[in-house]
């Protein structure tokens, strides 16, 4: 279950917890940068996680830029909490858990077109390396349908864009 926001961890979960850096490590703002897929997880409102495909791009080390559907659980328990986590899945020993504060920027992302997806941020509280010494993952990724694929890798591209370079 979901902790409650503000809430300190026991010792013991301290712990369990291990080493968060305060920042997101160079190798994670490096692959981050440019944009790729994630996962999003929120609290639900009745105290269980609860997950949702994402696209993420990092602007520095203390800021995240994610993707939020509209309508969706996540949306909801985001304006409820304002507490998130991105799980980042890279090529070879990059794994890691994002957690910090959101807010929303802008009810729509344009390039995403006909769907219905907003822009939020994220002020990283803290980055959990969670990679294991001589395990190689394979990154998450998006396969589309061979006759969306070049129409949708453009689209994706098209958010990542206007994820980077959004004025509040």
């Amino acid at each position: 279950m979901c902790s409650r926001a503000g809430s300190r961890p026991s010792d013991e979960d301290e712990k369990m917890i291990g080493n968060i850096t305060p920042d997101l490590p160079e190798k994670l703002v490096g692959y981050l940068r440019p944009g790729a897929p994630g996962l999003l997880l929120t609290c639900g409102a009745d105290g269980y996680a609860s997950s949702a495909f994402t696209w993420i791009v990092a602007l520095d080390a203390a800021r995240l830029r994610f993707a939020v559907d509209e309508g969706g659980s996540a949306m909801a328990n985001l304006l409820r909490s304002g507490q998130a986590s991105l799980q980042v899945i890279g090529p070879g020993d990059l794994t890691f858990l994002v957690k910090g504060r959101a807010r929303r920027l802008s009810e729509r992302i344009a390039a995403a077109g006909p769907y219905a997806i907003m822009l939020y941020e994220m002020q990283v509280a803290g980055a959990k390396d969670q990679s294991w010494p001589g395990v190689a993952t394979t990154a998450l990724a998006y396969e589309w349908p061979a006759g969306q694929r070049e129409a949708m890798l453009a689209m994706e591209q098209a958010v990542y864009a206007e994820m980077r370079n959004f004025q509040p």
